[in-house]
């Protein structure tokens, strides 16, 4: 992994705690499943002893995945609130096709949560945001189509 990660403050702090987690409480647990699977006898045909080494797998993986992101991550930080929109930010915009007005957070993917209204500076909405002003009109190019919202403004 070689890209930068953007990710704001609380995005890496998020990262740092499951990284703690993973390591100090889940490879501690999973270690531990093992060794009783390992009690049930032969290896060969221990569904649960398959069970918890593929956990474990799992779980390194996810750790090193973490390590790589942390290691290459552009921390950027929020509240620089112009008339800019940038990462970082949360911005609210009206949609006058949908005549709703909507507030997002503008993330790095790796933070991106649909669901809580966090949208990745690479998705078509976050592309057209970053670095519109405040009042203007921009288009956003989505794959089923054009659509344009004006930017209403920047949420400190």
């Amino acid at each position: 992994m070689n890209e930068k990660v953007i990710l704001t403050e609380e995005g890496k702090a998020q990262l740092e705690k499951r990284l703690e987690e993973l390591k100090l409480v889940k490879r501690p647990e999973i270690v531990e499943r093992i060794k009783k699977a390992r009690d049930f006898g032969d290896l060969s045909e221990n569904a649960e002893y398959d069970a918890a080494r593929n956990e474990q797998a799992r779980i390194e993986g996810e750790i090193v995945e973490i390590e790589a992101k942390l290691k290459v991550a552009e921390i950027i930080k929020t509240g620089n609130s112009d008339d800019v929109v940038s990462v970082g930010e949360k911005v609210k915009i009206y949609d006058e096709d949908l005549g709703e007005e909507d507030e997002y957070e503008i993330v790095g993917t790796t933070e991106a949560d649909v669901y809580n209204n966090k949208i990745s500076n690479e998705s078509p909405l976050g592309q057209a945001l970053v670095g519109g002003k405040v009042g203007t009109e921009v288009t956003v190019h989505a794959p089923q189509g054009d659509y344009k919202v004006k930017i209403l403004k920047i949420i400190a």
